[in-house]
């Protein structure tokens, strides 16, 4: 019997909240719902059609600060990504309930027209609806009715996509006095005209072009100032948030996340203090640091704070970028900035000397909970690093942290705040990081309900072995270390021996003040949906298998379901339109797991589907996932397996994954192609015709004799696992 290369591994990375409203809100909210209702009541002289320029106008001129606070009374509408500042994701509208979400029915839906990663929540305001798909579409969506009102393309250079790790993604806009914010993912930030969708302005965020930055985060506006952070650590890039003014685009402050070359002068007394957390033996400054936000960002307007989470080291390996150790702040850390100024005000660091990918920029949610009998204003955080953290949001002071899923990386943390750390995990030897580098939570979403005072959360695991490398050179294609003919730089080899750890998914509800899992629903497979609660007692969640279900919110009883036609990996919106409660999901399998990983059938486009109570609408037509059997007929010599496997390891494993041992996800698997395809694979890999896909061009990078090792690869995998 042929065996399968050991070697093919090596690819296959894988009490309650008490939200006071004052009398001035409630004032403002009322003052709001009356006069819009006034300016757009039939009776009125200025009476608008509703979807029309001048109604768009009217009700997106309104969001602002005080709307958007004003909006927590009732959450009628959705005006941020989070719904409030605090990102509760928490809606108080009641209409759809344990008992009558069985009646849930299809509305309508929205072609996306897109066939990667959709990762956004729809936000909406009196029934206008703005969602994002790939390569930073915004698609601006008549909710009553499901038609496009308008769409703009930023034109992201498609021969780019390679600069991202994790999928040509973007998880939403914000709003703000009649614009609309999106971040590129070629890292400009857009202003654009709400109604019409025409560019107001336009700002390159990125400090140099020697770096993959990206932008796949949603901006958020505070105090007439768009904030936005950038992706890239893997590139090694140096992390920071930028402040914009919302009305003009000018820049009104930055802060970076980590320090920068120590011969220059300090930014701030922040970077001072950081940079002696770095050995610069180093020379981190070369390989940016990293520690880029590149999602998370939360405001507490009463504090006039605002709360980063920061990203991982670049390169992962600590003893690489700091040899001597060094806790490298501020990596992996909450960080909490003067919302005005931009100046330092406190940091917590959850994963100190970050040595595994365990960013912070999973998204957090700010509450006021009682513990041990007094009220505390918290944020809540479950970071990937598998721990689920309460920290005191006035001072940045550690409350309580526990593990929500099994680690093996630390043993807890200690009552200052620091984890107890496993002398292995930093250990010489392979290692199998539990949780691994793609997160026991991710980017999805999570939930806190205060009637239940449960936090909501999509849990993982995907196996991942680390085996430090012996040598490390920034920006070099080698063979054998992960996608590093596409600019990764990791300081690890990844699955050089096999995980023994298992894969899973899961939905927790968690306890934040007992620190305690309440229940939970296991998933098919990791990388599931992020999570919308609502008054009704209901939680939302779309799954890795296609499904988008609400459960019970007190018990996690499944109570209602419906098929989407692929993976869904963002969070549900819900909002009051007319008198009903409809729900809205955005479907779209990908990011970094689903590039090349599904555990469904269909491959349907990006789509939004919109629900409610007796809907009757039709599902659309599905796609079924088109492969052309297991590759065979390509002529290779035997002998250049191994060389072929490092090749592809480098190149290639990041989007296609193992050919034939994997199924494939929003990227074809090179295991079930055509043999022409992989015959003629040089045509493909240099100046190929995918390069508009995000495909990236191999010409100086690799050989045309590393393209014959690498068929050699591909064809002897898929006749190493092709039944007998």
């Amino acid at each position: 019997m042929t065996r399968l290369p050991r070697v093919y591994a090596a690819c296959r990375p894988f009490s309650g909240i008490s939200l006071r409203i004052d009398r001035p809100a409630q004032l403002a909210a009322a003052i709001l719902t009356v006069g819009l209702g006034l300016a757009l009541s039939p009776g009125n002289a200025v009476a608008q059609t509703k979807g029309s320029p001048e109604h768009i106008k009217a009700v997106t001129s309104a969001v602002d600060g005080a709307s958007i606070r004003a909006n927590t009374a009732m959450t009628n509408d959705w005006p941020t990504v989070g719904l409030d500042y605090a990102e509760t994701r928490f809606s108080k509208l009641h209409d759809i309930t344990a008992d009558n979400v069985k009646r849930l029915g299809l509305v309508w839906t929205y072609p996306l027209e897109s066939s990667r990663g959709v990762e956004a929540t729809p936000v909406v305001v009196d029934g206008i609806m703005y969602q994002t798909a790939s390569w930073s579409v915004v698609h601006a969506i008549d909710a009553r009715t499901g038609k496009r009102l308008w769409v703009y393309d930023p034109k992201v250079d498609r021969e780019k996509g390679y600069k991202g790790c994790c999928d040509v993604v973007n998880r939403g806009v914000a709003l703000w006095k009649g614009k609309v914010f999106v971040g590129a993912y070629d890292g400009r930030l857009i202003a654009l005209d709400a109604a019409t969708g025409q560019k107001a302005w336009e700002k390159d965020t990125l400090i140099d072009k020697e770096h993959s930055y990206t932008i796949t985060g949603a901006p958020r506006v505070f105090n007439g100032k768009v904030l936005i952070g950038q992706g890239g650590a893997e590139y090694g890039a140096r992390g920071y948030v930028t402040a914009y003014d919302a009305e003009t685009g000018n820049q009104v402050w930055r802060w970076f996340t980590v320090p920068g070359d120590p011969s220059k002068p300090f930014e701030d007394d922040s970077m001072a203090a950081a940079a002696k957390t770095w050995d610069p033996a180093g020379k981190y400054w070369i390989n940016g640091g990293g520690g880029t936000p590149w999602d998370s960002i939360t405001f507490d307007p009463e504090l006039n704070m605002v709360y980063i989470g920061t990203g991982n080291g670049s390169p992962w390996n600590r003893d690489i970028r700091s040899p001597a150790g060094g806790d490298n702040l501020y990596l992996a850390s909450l960080v909490a900035l003067n919302a005005d100024t931009g100046k330092y005000v406190w940091h917590y660091q959850e994963t100190p000397g970050d040595h595994w990918d365990y960013t912070s920029t999973q998204p957090m949610i700010l509450a006021d909970i009682n513990i041990d009998g007094a009220p505390r204003k918290v944020i809540l955080h479950a970071p990937k690093n598998g721990f689920f953290f309460v920290v005191d949001r006035t001072n940045g002071k550690f409350i309580s942290a526990k593990n929500f899923v099994d680690v093996n990386w630390a043993t807890g943390y200690d009552a200052t705040g620091r984890p107890i750390e496993v002398k292995e995990a930093r250990g010489e030897a392979a290692y199998d990081s539990i949780p691994g580098p793609f997160g026991a939570h991710n980017w999805h979403p999570m939930s806190f309900n205060p009637q239940t005072g449960l936090v909501y959360l999509p849990a993982q695991g995907v196996p991942l072995n680390l085996t430090p490398e012996k040598t490390f050179a920034h920006n070099a294609p080698t063979p054998g270390k992960f996608a590093a003919a596409a600019g990764w730089n990791l300081g690890f080899v990844l699955n050089g021996e096999p995980p023994k750890n298992p894969a899973f998914g899961r939905l927790l509800a968690w306890d934040p003040v007992k620190q305690k899992e309440a229940w939970r629903v296991e998933h098919v497979a990791p990388w599931n949906g992020g999570t919308l609660t609502t008054a009704g007692n209901l939680v939302f969640q779309g799954t890795a298998d296609g499904r988008f279900v609400a459960y019970n919110a007190t018990t996690g009883e499944k109570l209602w379901e419906s098929p989407t036609g692929t993976g869904v990996v963002a969070a549900a919106s819900t909002y009051m339109l007319d008198g009903q409660q409809y729900v809205s999901i955005a479907v779209g399998w990908g990011g970094v797991f689903g590039i090349s990983q599904r555990v469904t059938e269909l491959q349907s486009p990006g789509t939004v589907y919109t629900f409610a109570i007796d809907g009757k609408a039709p599902l659309p037509a599905f796609v079924k996932y088109q492969t052309e059997g297991l590759l065979k007929g390509v002529k290779y010599d035997p002998k250049d397996v191994p060389e072929g496997t490092a090749i592809y390891v480098a190149a290639c494993a990041q989007c296609h994954g193992v050919p034939g041992v994997d199924k494939g996800g929003n990227v074809r698997n090179l295991g079930y192609v055509s043999t022409e395809t992989i015959a003629n694979l040089k045509d493909f890999v240099f100046k190929g015709p995918f390069r508009d896909q995000g495909m990236p061009d191999f010409s100086g990078k690799l050989t045309d004799a590393d393209v014959v090792k690498m068929q050699a690869f591909i064809q002897g995998t898929a006749d190493a696992i092709r039944p007998k």
